[in-house]
């Protein structure tokens, strides 16, 4: 489960650097981009966890 959150969270980040260089969508893209850091704080807060 958390690989999928960190590979969630590196597509929203390309995402956000293609929006923001490439077009501007608005306030959308910098929501991507927070969702994407909380992901990777998660991930990063969590740890690797024996399940």
């Amino acid at each position: 489960m958390s690989n999928l959150l960190y590979l969630i969270a590196v597509i929203l980040i390309i995402f956000w650097a293609i929006g923001f260089f490439a077009y501007s969508v608005g306030a959308i893209i910098h929501i991507l981009l927070i969702i994407a850091i909380i992901a990777i704080l998660l991930r990063i807060i969590q740890g690797n966890k024996i399940v």
